[in-house]
């Protein structure tokens, strides 16, 4: 059963009840009470689309209760503030310019580049996936088209502009080579040729993006969300950039930076500076330097407020051995302890199962390299920044 016998009729009516009872944990008590008035495989499918909107408030907020899902859909969906971000870009630089989605999957994108005032068509290989997109649409009172095609053969001449998401997942698990994707890689690199966006992966090396292309990576609320690849009339003249959401900070130059001790702060810039390689912008930002050439802390003598890291006050250097950490955290009275690392081989969450914080304190313990040598700071956290769990 597809998202089409839940739009109008009965199904409508079924997909409202269920989503108005819906509580996460109760599916089975729910398919049972609904299949009193309904058909079985109608209910299973209500309930399923109960459940997706309910785990897609995360990524599209109020517009989920209204939206139509597949699994595979919302787990490939780009969150809507990264979208409406890029939906902006495109909007600022080609307002009113027609775009073509291909492998629109639900519709996330579109709703996006719609809103932002774009003309829109998706297109999506798989029918019932392609039903959403088109339900999401209209649902949400939007203008656009979704037609069924498949992304290689569709022909692009009618657009302004090409914007792919290419799948990065096979057999349910998520793929990390981009010579994986689907569509191809060299695929990919044809569509920028012209004027074109491509969402990528965030590991994408730095060595694929081809010349002349724009790589920028986006995070939302310190999560890493994706990179960006902008091409043609969208390039912006800048190699690399971060942009970090929801604020809009970004960063596309990475100046020289010297390397020294330990000053009175540590900062640790947001995952999309790291992966853009623009760790030195952080250290141009604070005044600071880097505590190691190959390793993304910097530090400071002083505090200064930046959207691009977050920071932490050094409170004292510690012995990086097992023991010396562990009477520490009873010394202090610890029982909340958040712990970072950066060039070192070890599992956080052993590493506190070992320490066994059990106290009132709460605690900041950053594990770094610097040249050879392992070294811990006792840290408290401050409050301004990205909330980072690189």
């Amino acid at each position: 059963m597809t998202v089409t016998g839940l739009l109008d009729g009965p199904g409508a009516e079924l997909l409202a009840d269920a989503c108005a009872s819906y509580q996460p944990g109760h599916e089975l008590q729910l398919v049972e009470k609904l299949r009193r008035q309904y058909d079985a495989a109608l209910v299973t499918a209500a309930v399923t689309q109960a459940s997706l909107r309910h785990r897609a408030v995360a990524k599209f907020g109020a517009d989920a209760g209204q939206m139509h899902f597949t699994p595979d859909g919302l787990e490939q969906a780009t969150r809507s503030t990264v979208g409406s971000h890029r939906a902006q870009r495109i909007a600022a630089t080609l307002p009113g310019s027609s775009v073509v989605d291909l492998g629109c999957g639900i519709g996330g994108d579109l709703i996006s580049a719609a809103r932002a005032g774009l003309r829109v068509t998706g297109v999506e290989r798989d029918p019932a996936t392609a039903a959403a997109a088109r339900a999401n649409l209209v649902a949400l009172g939007l203008p656009g088209e979704v037609v069924v095609g498949d992304a290689e053969s569709f022909d692009l001449t009618p657009y302004d502009v090409v914007f792919a998401d290419p799948a990065r997942r096979a057999d349910g698990r998520r793929v990390f080579d981009h010579n994986a994707y689907s569509p191809p890689w060299t695929f990919v690199t044809e569509l920028l040729n012209r004027t074109a966006c491509v969402k990528v992966a965030p590991g994408i090396p730095h060595d694929a993006i081809p010349d002349g292309v724009e790589a920028e990576w986006i995070s939302d609320a310190g999560e890493v969300k994706e990179a960006a690849l902008w091409s043609g009339r969208l390039y912006a003249d800048t190699a690399r950039r971060a942009t970090l959401l929801p604020g809009g900070a970004s960063v596309t130059e990475a100046p020289e930076a010297e390397s020294g001790p330990v000053g009175q702060y540590i900062y640790e810039p947001d995952g999309a500076v790291v992966r853009a390689g623009l760790v030195t912008a952080v250290a141009a930002a604070v005044d600071g330097w880097l505590l190691d050439p190959r390793i993304a802390y910097v530090t400071a003598a002083g505090l200064v407020p930046t959207p691009l890291a977050s920071a932490y006050e050094v409170v004292e250097e510690l012995p990086y051995k097992e023991k010396a950490l562990r009477s520490w955290v009873r010394s202090q009275d610890i029982g909340t302890l958040e712990i970072k690392k950066r060039g070192v081989d070890l599992d956080p969450a052993q590493l506190r199962k070992k320490l066994a914080p059990k106290g009132s304190a709460t605690a900041t313990l950053i594990i770094t390299r610097i040249g050879r040598d392992a070294v811990a700071y006792s840290c408290r956290r401050l409050a301004f920044g990205v909330q980072s769990n690189i």
